[in-house]
Formats: C-alpha cells, structure tokens, sequence
C-alpha cells in the first residue's frame, strides 16, 4: 500500500495507460480522481476500478473544465497528493499534410492543456507531491507522418526539467515517463480502420528490441514509483519504458 492516504489524479483515466495508472494506484491505496471526455466510458471505467475512483468529466484542453475539476476535488479532498497528466491526442498526418486544425489539437492538449493541468493543480499540492507527465520516445527520434506529435512530447520533457527546478523549494518531484509502442484501445484510431490495426501493432512490436509492444499495466508500475516515496530523490528525469525501442 506504497500510496496509503494519498490522493491521485489521472487525467485520461478512463481507457488505455490511464485506466491501467488509476486501478494501480487505487491498489496501493490512493484515492483516485480519474478525467474523461466521455461521459459514458468515464461511468464504466468507475464502475470497473471500484469504490476507490472517482470520475469527472473534464476535457483536458478546456480550462474552465480544469477550475471545475480542481474545485471539486478541494471541496471532497482538500489536497492533491499525485498528479499523472496522462490526457494526450495523437494522430498521423505527414509534412505536407498537416493543417491547422491538426496542430492545435495536438497542442491544445498536450501542451496547452498539461500546462494548466499542472499549473491549476499546485495550490492543492502537497509538500512532497509527485507530478508525472507522459511523454514519448517520440520526442526524440524520427517516425513518419508523426512529427507535431513528436513536438509536442519533446515540449513535455523540457517543462519536466523547468517545473523540476520552479518547484523544488516546496519539494514536489516532477518526472516524465516515456512509453514506447503500447497496445491499448486508442491504437484503433491511430490506425483509421479495425482492419488495419494487426498490421499496425506488427509493424509497432518490430520497432521493439524485446519482440513486442507493451502493455498499459507495465506503465501503470513506473507510475506508482513515481508517484510513491521510493523515488523520493528523483526528480527531473524521463524514464523510458519501450522494451528498449528508443534505448537501442
């Protein structure tokens, strides 16, 4: 119960690493707020990890959504403990390709959004809190038709690094886990048709040193170190979980 009496939240909770981040947590005894765009698959997602989850429907890049989100959790619990800024928006479009549209959303929310995700969040957080962004192997090396995505990750990793130093007089710990290809739900989208999502994670796993993709549980264990006080000395840093996929 490495997370006893704290309270987390999970932006993005409701499928895939977050989902996988929220029940670990609550299994290490948090109390656990996890956010959504959907109000249904944020209702199934509650009723799935239990007693110890509570959902909120927030988009991740509104704003107003985040003041509500964070005034519902001062009201209920009074203070925030952990926060895995774990929302993101993904899709392919190569150069040449790319239209506006495409790069606000992914900079609405991935950066924009992580921003006052975290920045709403400090007046709850405690003295010794950890705050975890998901970042991406992506942000440092080159993959096709992926490259606004690839910006904005390495824009997380670079606010890992200032918030780690803006923040250490109050002693919260900010890291950056990066996964490498992960087989969760939101694969279906990337891939634009059911059809092509085998061909996909084959492709995916090829890129891996161990042979496979990942799974949204071998996330959610590098996120409860993060988040519990065995990594009380590390902060600043990106720990890349790929099987080795950007390491080799």
């Amino acid at each position: 119960m490495r997370l006893e009496g704290k309270t987390a939240l999970v932006t993005g909770g409701s499928a895939g690493i977050g989902f996988a981040a929220a029940r670990a947590f609550a299994m290490e005894g948090a109390s656990v707020y996890i956010t959504g765009r959907r109000q249904q698959e944020l209702d199934d997602a509650a009723t799935a990890l239990g007693p110890r989850v509570t959902a909120v429907r927030a988009d991740a890049a509104s704003v107003e959504d985040l003041d509500r989100l964070y005034a519902q959790i001062a009201s209920e619990r009074g203070h925030l403990d952990v926060l895995y800024a774990n929302a993101g928006f993904y899709e392919f479009a190569r150069l040449g390709e790319i239209n506006e549209a495409h790069y606000d959303r992914h900079f609405d929310t991935n950066v924009k959004g992580l921003l006052f995700t975290v920045q709403k969040a400090l007046p709850l957080m405690r003295r010794g809190a950890s705050v975890i962004l998901t970042g991406s192997i992506v942000a440092s090396r080159g993959v096709p038709a992926f490259s606004v995505y690839s910006a904005t990750k390495a824009a997380v990793r670079a606010f890992a690094r200032g918030w780690a130093v803006d923040l250490k007089e109050r002693g919260i710990r900010v890291n950056v886990i990066s996964p490498g290809p992960i087989d969760t739900p939101g694969l279906e989208g990337l891939a634009g048709s059911p059809q092509a999502v085998d061909p996909l994670k084959r492709e995916l796993a090829a890129t891996v040193p161990l042979g496979r993709m990942g799974l949204p549980e071998e996330i959610a264990r590098a996120a409860v170190f993060l988040a519990s006080d065995e990594a009380s000395f590390v902060t600043g840093a990106e720990l890349a979980v790929d099987g080795g996929a950007g390491q080799v």
